[in-house]
């Protein structure tokens, strides 16, 4: 299993930080000319991921240590934290793209009139306040943890204390005390975060899918395109967050932290990657962008071929 872990950690971090930073490139001066409220959405998107993947390498030294927190404690449960957060954020995020999506197809001259990029920014906000709110226990219960140490002292401002000793693991093993507290949290994180915006996805792409199967005025290919689009959001929104959230709804029924919640966890990380193949499917201004670096890549590589010649023949 910890061979797996590391692999897929590896794996997504080798592959989405290029992809996204090309996307946060995109997005960035796509926005910066005129910017749209679904161009701010996948931009917030992209940074969430940005900062998911930064953190990844915390987990890649924890998958390789063999689930033993070797780092700096203090570390635990801010690397931790904004892991999560990001993760959930994603969720948000992808949401709020249908819901633009849908608006713009069932609404289309009613929506343009109220479409400012400005309450794409306010949406974007929100989700960071709600999704660290609600993670606010990954935080919290390490944090606790090691302010109890081996006596359970906490110095006057608050920290752990000078003879505290830091758990062997980070947000892995609880005392019944904690799992009290940890399950019920985690039973709302899949209701809340993960239910409800899958319903929300799912009513905006079928009723998408519909219209956009009735409009007349579309060519074939570009109606197949936003329909393979939207069916394949909705495919990598279940596949991605399902398995880690059907976890918690284990976890709640057996009163217990399931050991291959890590794994599950895995198919969220590798969010990060299949992001930007939604990017690219969804934004003419990523295709163009992906078009133009490969284009460079192959005027550079015939410079290359055409600037080694064949090699002069030695006079006698």
């Amino acid at each position: 299993m910890l061979y797996l872990l590391l692999s897929g950690y590896v794996v997504t971090f080798l592959m989405g930080v290029p992809a996204n930073i090309l996307a946060f490139y995109t997005f960035y001066h796509k926005v910066r000319r005129r910017a749209a409220p679904i161009d701010v959405l996948l931009l917030s998107l992209t940074i969430s991921d940005l900062i998911f993947l930064a953190f990844l390498p915390f987990k890649i030294k924890e998958a390789a240590d063999g689930m033993a927190w070797m780092l700096p404690y203090p570390l635990c449960p801010f690397s931790g934290f904004v892991f999560y957060v990001t993760i959930y954020n994603s969720t948000l995020l992808l949401t709020a793209v249908s819901v633009e999506r849908y608006l713009g197809v069932a609404f289309p001259l009613r929506y343009s009139l109220c479409r400012r990029p400005r309450y794409a920014v306010l949406a974007s906000v929100t989700f960071w306040v709600v999704t660290s709110l609600n993670l606010s226990i990954v935080y919290i219960i390490p944090y606790a943890q090691w302010s109890k140490g081996a006596g359970g002292d906490v110095n006057s401002s608050g920290g752990a204390s000078s003879n505290a000793t830091a758990p062997p693991t980070c947000y892995l093993d609880f005392s019944e005390d904690e799992l009290n507290i940890v399950v019920p949290v985690r039973l709302e994180l899949f209701l809340v975060l993960f239910c409800i915006p899958f319903v929300i996805c799912c009513f905006c792409y079928i009723n998408f899918i519909l219209i956009l199967s009735r409009l007349p005025n579309i060519g074939r290919r570009r109606r197949l395109r936003a329909i393979g689009l939207a069916l394949g959001t909705l495919v990598v929104f279940a596949v991605c967050f399902g398995p880690y959230n059907a976890s918690h709804v284990v976890g709640f029924v057996r009163q217990e932290s399931e050991e291959w919640r890590n794994v599950a966890l895995l198919s969220s990380t590798f969010n990060a990657c299949l992001d930007p193949l939604i990017f690219y499917f969804s934004s003419a201004a990523v295709r163009n962008m992906l078009s133009s670096c490969f284009r460079g890549i192959r005027a550079k590589l015939h410079i290359l071929r055409c600037g080694r010649g064949p090699l002069p023949h030695l006079q006698g």
